[in-house]
């Protein structure tokens, strides 16, 4: 397993090592030794999954402290633009995004650490993304950020695909306007 870096504190990519033969492929896709001795403290309570066809927009997504949720994502079909928007106030990427292409042939995973929204595209006919979180969803806590908010200029890769958006996620505030405790 390779961990790369991405020029925000705490968001990693991380490359699985995949082993391939006749039969197949097999490869740990989470491993708590290995992220400790490489000094990550992720500790999963909670798996999702979600399947989405073409053109979905969903996000950006976050819990406020004291339910903050750091995320390990990976698609297992597909593939899609995988968001993360760092909305720590004092970090020094406050308020700039990183994307990433995740695919279920690379099989590379982003691990978003607290304190960051997160969304994705669907870039292929449908995907199946699977996320470990390091807290229980909690409602009350739940907030979002507007994923066409001008001020965040996100390219969501889908050219002339037509966005599939939940009224909710396009209900959401403004990055200027919403509420952070990070």
């Amino acid at each position: 397993m390779k961990i790369v870096e991405t020029g925000f504190k705490g968001l990693l990519v991380i490359k699985p090592a995949i082993h391939t033969d006749s039969r197949g492929y097999f490869f740990e896709s989470f491993n708590q030794g290995v992220f400790k001795k490489e000094g990550i403290s992720f500790l999963p309570v909670q798996d999702n999954e979600s399947k989405s066809v073409k053109g979905v927009i969903r996000g950006l997504h976050y819990q406020l402290k004291p339910f903050p949720q750091a995320k390990l994502i990976r698609v297992v079909t597909g593939k899609i633009l995988d968001v993360a928007l760092d909305i720590r106030k004092d970090s020094l990427t406050f308020g700039k995004w990183f994307g990433i292409e995740l695919d279920s042939e690379n099989k590379d995973q982003l691990l978003i650490p607290h304190g960051f929204a997160h969304g994705f595209s669907v870039l292929s006919d449908t995907a199946i993304i699977q996320y470990k979180c390091d807290n229980l969803y909690n409602s009350q806590y739940e907030r979002g950020i507007n994923l066409n908010d001008p001020s965040l200029d996100i390219y969501w890769k889908l050219g002339s695909t037509v966005p599939v958006i939940s009224e909710k996620d396009l209900a959401q505030p403004l990055m200027s306007d919403a509420e952070t405790n990070f």
